[in-house]
């Protein structure tokens, strides 16, 4: 038999475009050398892989030979001479970047530490160039490989350095893990220009597709059809709309979905399961899927089980066969009381047992990714830090027991997690944008690089994709090294069965890669952010008679405020003022309380273009240097802002209400009021800061002459009194609060750049605002809930999810760490109880808030006729029993809804139109909503920050360790509220050793001596250990790096 052609599956006109000639002729050698029949079922596994990566035309080949030398001992270890493959290496090692050369031990030590930018997760990210070059020379498989036959196997006990930063829930590859949103973009791109940088992505769908083959055997791809599944060379000399490729076109890649009809039919008799899948920005073969049971969620392993649903979207998912589950091993340790865990996938009715001294079992938590920050819990709940990576295979001890052992009896359900494939797109919630890199195709003789150029999307989370060369630049074949740093948007327009790549539309060019302004164009259309100008017939629906003045019949119907003093706390920058207090001392000692509300549901008549167009928007989305509204700015910065010295109209709440913060009575209603000033957060910290002091005439603004400075600062001080009351009720009631640090920036006025960042602080002025703005949506929420309890729209929290949660608490246990867990006001008191109160406490607290947020799920907006069962509107960070939003209607839609509900109840307004269908999809659209505007501010926030060390870099600051990994570990820089993570392989170390000191992860670090004859320093890193770090920007756009001090350095 021809292995050379029929196993590698090159036809005779492939052959010749196929350039690795010396690995083939090897390759053939080896087979005329070993004729046994697991032998060749073995080489057909590694001319698989070999060709796979060579059709994928910009491999690197740096790459190829780190995997082919890393299986030379993988020969070695079946008793195969590894030296038939040494002229594969030497072929290819001096094609290398960076002179790097294979087996240098030296070389391992010269990289730099990996960490992400405003691409990257907050976790921080690698290189994954260096990542995937700088390896170990031990095999890169890491698993048990199995014959489809069943009757040969290969068992490798060895793992590289980057198969240990890795789970075990898919079969081990020596390629990066991926990034977030833009985690290695500029990375993958930067090797675009010189060495086809969607190669790296290339080979880890390819390799990704036969970990498929593998282990999802109801997707199954023989890995004798390397052209069937991720191993095809549809980029070389097909198109989609290739009529010669038609032709000959293999299998399909992808399932067909099935039918809505049986859809909905399976969805209703239990067989399938819909939701939101969530993909790992980190490990893009990794998806997640909420289980019904609130337990362990389902996990989508590979891309072809995915079956080219994107993150976000509602899918309809078929459970596996429980043989094919997710067996979740627990961890061991040997007698250094190192440890590691293993997640095995093979059938569950004989499965090993790991052994060891220790009957604690490790934490498994699946990844969570709200707000798509989405993170893998295993890199920061570092319970036996993060032991599926602390110590080689070879270490751990395997007991192959006899067939008649208790433990080859079929593990219990808690051992396992749900495993599925999707097979229905529900709904498309992904805005399928993308921004990303332009490349021509390599094969340009070929007839699909005549018509397409190929996108590569900076989210590794996407396909990439194919787009005519029509929409592209004119001269982009002439000079596309000239587009080589420009981003693109393009938009996927298809995906079918049998294609890797998706198929899509270039919608335009943004310009260079890591300027701001290109940047967040790109950032607010990737994540479906509307803000196109408002056109003619929106404005058609706000006043035309301008200056604007409220009727005479409107003031008549409403409660007149005006002469009240009444004013606006917000920030100084604010412009879209939607909220009021006033405090009046009554004669009896109480006080009247109000809290007065834009009325902006008079302006947006209920199904008008505006407010189609506002139901769509759904909320405001606030950026570093703007904000793109939700409403016209006529209406959110003049008609409906209270303004100071402006009549405006209101919905108003007032309490009469005693010192203590004891509820007395209640009134609502339609009111107009006159704002007598404008103060800042500043403005009211230092009237509560200086109670005794009369504040200057120039240190506040411009004040109605109708009130005193005096009659504000008392008003000030007893709504402080007041909010004091309230709040310490609150968490004495069982209240929840997780703050987390939060990064502001001053900006060049002229420029827009960043002049200087500083961690923000939530004082006492922010704390009086937010208390009557809770106790505000609470009384909306019960009035609305009494009077239309099957129409009321409110904002429910789930509690903690149980799995990740009993992970998080056992990780407190293994810590030490003594956290009351039962429920949400024993935490908070035990979460602000446990650091006392020297100097570091608070970013040791910061560090396990940041730990404590990870099990709790997000709050979400409902229909109340649509949750039958009352104890589900519970809010378990507020611990209340109905909640929903009312005080912020110019920025969020679901607050317009509750004022036209709450004008219904109170009779002066219409009745809602929307039935509670509609109304729970439009809950269901403003969660959508305000999870991408949190994720955009947040990466409008990486982006600015990133620019910032750029221009103002190298910043020096204090670190926090958070999470310690075998060869890894991640710290929080206190200075600036970031999180990165640091690499052993990128300091000037001797060496690093990972231990547990009782049940707490260690990492030692021994620095190589700065001077000839010195000693080695030892270092040592565990959870809350305080280090020296400094920032510095990346040859990259918009990436930099956090480097560890060495112990002692000179500041």
């Amino acid at each position: 038999m021809d292995h050379t052609k029929a196993n590698l599956g090159l036809s005779g006109k492939e052959g010749p475009n196929w350039t690795g000639v010396q690995q083939k002729n090897a390759y053939a050698r080896l087979v005329q050398q070993h004729h046994s029949g697991r032998f060749k079922l073995y080489l057909n596994y590694i001319a698989q892989k070999l060709q796979m990566e060579e059709t994928s035309h910009g491999d690197t080949v740096c790459d190829r030979d780190s995997k082919v030398e890393g299986l030379q001992e993988g020969f070695g270890r079946n008793g195969l001479n590894s030296n038939t493959l040494s002229s594969y290496g030497r072929s290819s090692s001096s094609r290398c970047e960076k002179g790097f050369a294979l087996g240098n031990p030296s070389m391992q030590s010269e990289t730099e530490v990996h960490s992400s930018g405003r691409h990257g997760n907050r976790d921080g990210d690698f290189d994954p160039k260096a990542k995937a070059t700088f390896q170990s020379r031990s095999n890169v498989f890491g698993t048990k490989l199995q014959s489809p036959k069943g009757n040969c196997d290969f068992d490798f006990k060895k793992e590289s350095q980057a198969e240990k930063q890795m789970p075990r829930g898919a079969a081990r590859e020596i390629y990066p893990d991926g990034g977030d949103r833009r985690g290695f973009s500029r990375i993958r791109n930067k090797s675009e220009c010189a060495s086809s940088p969607p190669s790296v992505e290339r080979k880890r769908q390819l390799s990704e597709s036969y970990s498929d083959s593998m282990y999802n055997t109801h997707n199954m791809v023989s890995p004798l059809h390397p052209g069937s599944a991720r191993g095809g060379n549809r980029s070389s000399g097909s198109t989609p709309n290739d009529k010669k490729y038609n032709k000959t076109r293999k299998r399909n890649i992808f399932e067909a979905y099935i039918s809505k009809e049986d859809a909905s039919a399976g969805l209703k008799r239990g067989e399938l399961i819909q939701g939101a899948l969530r993909i790992n920005p980190k490990k893009f073969h990794e998806a997640f899927l909420p289980s019904p049971d609130g337990l362990r969620d389902i996990f989508i392993d590979g891309v072809v089980s995915r079956n080219r649903a994107l993150n976000g979207d509602i899918v309809v998912v078929k459970l596996l066969p429980r043989e094919q589950w997710k067996v979740v091993k627990p961890e061991v340790s040997d007698g250094d009381k190192t440890s590691t865990q293993i997640d095995i996938r093979q059938p569950i009715t004989t499965p090993r047992r790991v052994h060891d001294g220790s009957n604690s079992p490790d934490i498994i938590i699946e990844a969570q990714f709200e707000y798509g920050l989405e993170e893998d819990l295993r890199t920061k709940l570092s319970c036996n830090a993060d032991s599926e990576k602390t110590n080689k295979l070879e270490n751990i001890k395997i007991n192959k027991e006899p067939s008649n052992s208790v433990h080859q009896s079929p593990l219990m359900d808690d051992g396992l997690q749900k495993t599925a494939k999707v097979v229905y797109i529900l709904e498309r919630k992904h805005s399928r944008a993308a921004t990303g890199f332009l490349k021509p195709l390599n094969d340009k003789s070929g007839e699909l690089a005549k018509k397409f150029a190929l996108f590569s999307p900076v989210d590794h989370r996407l396909p990439r994709i194919y787009v005519p060369l029509a929409d592209c630049p004119a001269d982009f074949l002439i000079r596309p090294q000239d587009f080589s740093t420009t981003l693109f948007i393009c938009r996927i327009t298809d995906w079918r069965a049998d294609s890797n790549f998706a198929e899509g539309k270039l919608m335009k060019s943004l310009g260079q890669a890591g300027e701001i302004e290109p940047e967040t164009e790109g950032i607010l259309t990737e994540y479906g952010v509307d803000f196109s100008e408002f056109s003619n017939i929106v404005l058609q629906c706000l006043p035309q008679n301008l200056p604007w003045t409220i009727p005479q019949e409107e003031l008549a119907k409403r409660k007149d405020l005006r002469k009240e003093c009444i004013f606006t706390i917000d920030p100084a920058t604010a412009r879209d003022l939607d909220d009021a207090l006033s405090c009046k001392l009554l004669p009896d000692g109480n006080f009247e309380v109000g809290v007065h509300i834009a009325d902006v549901s008079y302006f947006v008549g209920e199904g008008n273009a505006l407010d189609l167009l506002a139901s769509e928007r759904a909320t405001s989305v606030y950026l570093v240097q703007k904000v793109i509204p939700m409403l016209p700015r006529l209406l959110c910065e003049e008609l409906c802002s209270l303004n100071p010295m402006a009549d405006r109209l209101t919905f108003s709440v007032i309490w009469k209400i005693t010192p203590q913060g004891k509820i007395l009575e209640e009134w609502f209603g339609r009111s107009v009021i006159c704002s007598c000033v404008k103060l800042s957060y500043d403005h009211a910290q230092s009237l509560i800061e200086s109670p005794n002091k009369r504040p200057d005439v120039g240190e506040l603004p411009p004040i109605s002459s109708d009130h005193t400075v005096e009659e504000i600062q008392k008003s000030v001080l007893n709504l402080h009194l007041i909010a004091q009351n309230l709040r310490r009720q609150r968490f004495e009631e069982g209240a929840l609060r997780l703050d987390q640090l939060k990064l502001s920036f001053t900006l060049d006025k002229d420029s827009g750049m960043p002049q200087g960042c500083y961690i923000y602080n939530y004082r006492d002025s922010n704390k009086l605002v937010e208390e009557f703005m809770l106790l505000a949506n609470m009384a909306a929420a019960h009035k609305i809930y009494s009077r239309f309890p099957e129409l009321a729209l409110l904002r429910r929290h789930p509690p903690p999810q149980t799995k990740l949660l009993n992970d998080l608490i056992e990780f407190c246990d293994q810590m030490g760490i003594k956290l009351d867990f039962t429920n949400s006001g024993t935490l908070h008191k035990s979460l602000n109880d446990q650091f006392g109160a020297d100097e570091y406490a608070t970013a040791r607290k910061e560090v396990l808030t940041n730990m404590c947020s990870r099990p709790m799920q997000m709050a979400v907006y409902f229909c109340t006729g649509v949750l039958r069962d009352e104890t589900l509107f519970h809010h378990y960070a507020l611990n209340v029993p109905l909640y929903t939003h009312f005080t912020s209607p110019i920025r969020r839609y679901a607050d317009i809804i509750v004022h036209r509900l709450l004008a219904a109840a109170l009779g002066c307004g219409p009745s809602l139109r929307l039935p509670q269908e509609a109304i729970q999809k439009q809950a269901d659209h403003c969660n959508d909503r305000k999870t991408a505007s949190k994720r955009v501010q947040e990466l409008s926030a990486e982006l600015f920050f990133s620019v910032f060390v750029k221009e103002c870099g190298p910043l020096e600051s204090e670190a926090m360790v958070m999470g310690v990994l075998n060869e890894a570990f991640d710290v929080l820089v206190l200075r600036f509220g970031v999180q990165k993570r640091i690499y052993c392989n990128a300091l000037p170390l001797l060496g690093s050793h990972f231990q547990q000191v009782g049940k707490k992860p260690e990492l030692t670090l021994v620095w190589s001596p700065e001077r000839e004859g010195d000693e080695p320093v030892q270092q040592v890193i565990s959870i809350f250990t305080l280090l020296e770090v400094v920032l510095k920007s990346d040859n990259v756009p918009l990436k930099y790096t956090a480097v560890l001090k060495r112990p002692g350095a000179a500041n």
